[in-house]
């Protein structure tokens, strides 16, 4: 067998074409037009029962895409907070808990700069994952944590935002990658509750950046 060949050495780069991958998938799809159910609708931790439910037909693309949110950074909503809505700062990094409370405590990692993830020089990226590992570690010292997940999407915000989310330990529906979804259908915890873990991760964040050199 002869050696697999990139395409860029031919000065051809790979792409992806939305029209085309549009265009196949419609063609696979069923006399409806409906795609099936991916397989994960067959996953223990799928949240919805299957009867009755169904693949939305796919829509034509959208291009060029439509602007984000807080694309500007004038006008940019994380830009313009003050360090007061964040339960921790440093130099160039900000981290937030929402003050309304929610149904998992979630942390939210922002960069004080406005950039998104392509924009982040190396040595920013090194200092997101010592962030991340120090939010992990804070949420996992909650009693009760199992685990505790993170997600970078980007498709809402402009301004990078990366969630670290935790799991409740024994809730093994929340595993995997509906925990995001869970999320949502959950109900959200009592304020004060929400109150006391915003105060509690914001004292951990503070002493381990204290401990390694906040940035």
């Amino acid at each position: 067998m002869g050696e697999a060949r990139d395409p860029a050495a031919d000065g051809v780069a790979p792409r992806l074409d939305a029209h085309v991958l549009t265009g196949r998938a419609r063609g696979a799809a069923g006399p409806d037009g409906r795609p099936a159910l991916p397989r994960v609708a067959g996953w223990p931790i799928f949240p919805f029962e299957t009867e009755g439910l169904r693949v939305t037909t796919l829509e034509n693309p959208v291009l060029p895409e439509p602007p984000r949110r807080d694309e500007d950074a004038a006008t940019c909503t994380v830009c313009a907070r003050s360090d007061d809505a964040f339960v921790w700062c440093g130099d160039r990094w900000r981290i937030s808990m929402s003050p309304t409370p929610g149904s998992l405590p979630t942390l939210v990692l922002h960069p004080r700069g406005h950039v998104d993830f392509a924009d982040l020089t190396e040595e920013q990226g090194g200092e997101m994952g010592v962030l991340l590992v120090r939010m992990e570690r804070a949420l996992a010292g909650i009693g009760g944590v199992g685990r505790v997940h993170v997600y970078k999407w980007g498709d809402g915000g402009a301004h990078l935002h990366v969630l670290v989310v935790a799991r409740p330990r024994g809730m093994m529906q929340l595993r995997g990658m509906f925990l995001s979804t869970w999320m949502d259908i959950l109900p959200p915890l009592p304020a004060d509750e929400w109150n006391a873990l915003r105060s509690h991760l914001a004292s951990r964040l503070a002493a381990g950046a204290a401990g390694h050199g906040a940035r």
